[in-house]
């Protein structure tokens, strides 16, 4: 299973230059075979970027979220075992998406997509791809 972070979510559906050939590849196999997912904290994160005027979205939140959802992405919901699981990673640091982010994809057994540089950096049990390549 793929879990994209955030950004990269948004980058996929946006359509941006800034994520890779290869991580482009990656996310679409894992769409064909039903192995690609988001946190469910990933709508709440993007919707709290939104309020803050740091995205920009071309339509509404919910509308978004379902479209996302209808493409065949898989929306795993932040459990207690995943905010446990957040709150106990080691030397991850403080971003409370990113460690429910983090905490699903090693609860799932899930390859995080991301390029985000604290999380490729994190000696944690992680299994990570760089967006970017």
């Amino acid at each position: 299973m793929i879990l994209l972070d955030t950004h990269v979510l948004v980058w996929l559906t946006q359509g941006s230059s800034e994520m890779g050939a290869a991580a482009r590849e990656t996310a679409n196999q894992a769409l064909a075979g039903d192995q690609l997912a988001v946190s469910g904290i990933t709508f709440w994160e993007i919707a709290m970027l939104h309020r803050k005027q740091r995205l920009r979205l071309l339509q509404p939140l919910c509308a978004f979220r379902r479209d996302v959802l209808e493409l065949g992405v898989v929306e795993i919901p932040v459990t207690g075992e995943i905010g446990i699981e957040a709150a106990t990673l080691q030397e991850m640091h403080s971003d409370p998406a990113d460690r429910m982010i983090v905490a699903t994809a090693s609860l799932s057994r899930a390859t995080l997509l991301t390029a985000d540089q604290r999380i490729l950096d994190w000696a944690g049990a992680l299994h990570t791809f760089d967006a970017r390549s």
